[in-house]
């Protein structure tokens, strides 16, 4: 589920990109930072808050120029072993990992491989006629597709890699075109994501998980993320099990009761790891900083295309699921699977998402060299307003 608003305005969307290391200390000296930024800061006490009341469970960082400046985590990554968060503790990401199929297209961009203009049958068959000959790539990475996903079956449990990569397969061709490419759609569909995914794979011969692994992860130095599967959950200590909130105020491991599905309305019912395997995978909060940087210095994308992933493509209008649309900012819109926005004047480019049990958001201040991430691996988290108060502190926007 993604989020793109900062308040309460629409629940579906919010602004996300950014993330940092180390454990709450300042590195080196970093002198004229905003007072709010650094430990013992609004920004700090803030997230202490939350701790104490039991309102938060993750990590939270801020870097700047890449060098630490705040790193905080609270809670338990597993209750059940009494495992702790800690810094490279890997969070699934749900929407916010979106940008790595835009960053893996445009990689095959850069070599000739694929064009941005090519329609969606010069490299899938099984779509309908008016999908195959009129959505192109970059309508789809633009959010202006006019293409709608069906509903997804959320009750299936899942037992293996091929069996979601099937299933997947003919999901997206299930896809229908409910307005006219070109036209801003909500970004929300799935179908904006999964076709390209499919593109890449068609192109590469690599399964759309392997080559994100291979070709981005590892070249940005990622070493704790991956597409991970239900046992590797279960057994791995770094990766954060997601706690579901339930009617009752009981929470629900989702890895360990399959048969639990969340009761937020938006995602009634749903429980992510029946996925086997997903195709949002799960990072850690230093990972997600090297891969802000690699987008730019040349690690995953060369200078230019970097600049075509987050350049500003369509405003954002007021229509539902339409964009970033809270008071604290001036002006939102749609890049290559994320949002790029102006707050105090200056640009913000972000992803964000939640799934049942967990949020993430990275943001990347490209004006001042900042980079924040938040993750979170249960429900309830105001995600929402510490993304407000990581913006008031990085822009001195009141």
């Amino acid at each position: 589920m993604e989020l793109k608003s900062v308040r309460g305005i629409n629940r579906r969307r919010l602004l996300g990109w950014g993330g940092v290391a180390a454990s709450g200390a300042v590195v080196g000296r970093l002198p004229s930072l905003p007072p709010a930024t650094v430990p013992g800061g609004a920004y700090d006490r803030y997230l202490a808050g939350l701790a104490a009341e039991g309102k938060f469970s993750g990590t939270v960082l801020l870097s700047h120029r890449g060098r630490t400046v705040l790193s905080r985590s609270y809670g338990m990554a597993d209750r059940e072993k009494g495992i702790r968060n800690r810094e490279g503790t890997a969070v699934s990401l749900s929407s916010a990992a979106k940008p790595f199929c835009a960053v893996a297209i445009l990689q095959l961009v850069q070599q000739g491989r694929v064009k941005l203009t090519d329609t969606v049958g010069t490299y899938l068959s099984g779509f309908t006629a008016d999908i195959a000959e009129k959505v192109t790539i970059h309508h789809m990475l633009s959010d202006t597709s006019g293409l709608v996903a069906p509903s997804q079956d959320l009750q299936r449990v899942f037992t293996s890699r091929d069996e979601v990569h099937e299933y997947n397969e003919r999901w997206a061709r299930q896809a229908s075109l409910v307005t006219a490419p070109g036209t801003g759609t909500d970004g929300h569909s799935g179908a904006n994501f999964a076709i390209p995914a499919l593109i890449v794979e068609a192109v590469t011969g690599m399964t759309y998980w392997d080559y994100v692994e291979e070709n981005i992860f590892r070249r940005a130095g990622m070493t704790g993320s991956g597409f991970f599967t239900r046992p590797q959950w279960l057994r791995d200590a770094h990766i954060a099990h997601s706690y579901m909130l339930q009617d009752d105020g009981s929470w629900v491991d989702v890895v360990r009761n399959l048969d639990k599905g969340s009761t937020d309305p938006y995602q009634l019912g749903k429980n992510p790891a029946r996925n086997f395997i997903d195709y949002d995978g799960f990072a850690t909060a230093p990972d997600l900083v090297r891969f802000a940087n690699a987008i730019y210095d040349g690690t995953v994308l060369e200078r230019p295309y970097g600049e075509v992933l987050t350049a500003a493509k369509i405003p954002h209008g007021p229509q539902p699921g339409g964009g970033f649309q809270a008071s604290p900012v001036e002006t939102s819109f749609a890049a290559y699977l994320m949002a790029v926005s102006i707050v105090n004047g200056q640009w913000v480019w972000g992803r964000a998402g939640v799934n049942p049990g967990s949020a993430a958001s990275w943001n990347i201040y490209p004006h001042t060299g900042w980079v924040g991430v938040i993750l979170s691996n249960n429900d309830g988290g105001p995600l929402f307003d510490i993304l407000d108060q990581e913006l008031q502190a990085v822009t001195g926007r009141r």
